[in-house]
């Protein structure tokens, strides 16, 4: 095909009604509903997990014993969840309300190993396990560990 042909392009869009056809194509922002349902989702996530707490109290553990069970309960369900890809749903309704809790955690260390596991267990699942949640304990153990090296020095 030549160039004779071919027609030029008649775009004539003006700045002020470009940015027009943006606003009018734009979607509007659903910030109070994305923080209300983050309030919910994140409260019934800590509510369950209060619920674990008040019933491994029950059954005989202290305090700390019964949070630390119910902690480990919660990512176990969070894991759990994530692997049958429900934690995918509920993290799509609540926002940052399913990222914030323990529960959060477990998913970001479990998605990504589902994501690669057809790579193998070492190539995949091993490698990829951390690559969310990797950042978040290699800082939190540093801080950790200069924080408390402050402390001991100051006492």
């Amino acid at each position: 095909m030549t160039d004779q042909n071919l027609r030029k392009p008649s775009l004539s869009v003006t700045p002020e009604k470009y940015q027009t056809l943006t606003k009018q194509y734009t979607p509007k922002p659903t910030i109070i509903k994305n923080v209300v349902l983050a309030f919910i989702v994140g409260g019934i996530i800590c509510s369950i997990g209060q619920i674990f707490i008040n019933l491994y109290s029950t059954f005989g553990l202290a305090r700390v014993e019964a949070s630390t069970a119910a902690t480990a309960t919660m990512i176990f369900l969070g894991a759990l969840l994530t692997g049958l890809g429900v934690y995918d749903k509920i993290g799509k309704f609540g926002g940052a309300g399913s990222i914030v809790p323990v529960t959060g955690f477990a998913n970001s260390i479990v998605a990504p190993a589902m994501e690669f596991r057809r790579e193998g267990y070492v190539m995949g699942v091993g490698a990829k396990l951390f690559t969310v949640a990797g950042p978040v304990l290699v800082y939190g153990i540093a801080t950790s560990i200069v924080v408390g090296f402050a402390y001991f020095l100051l006492h």
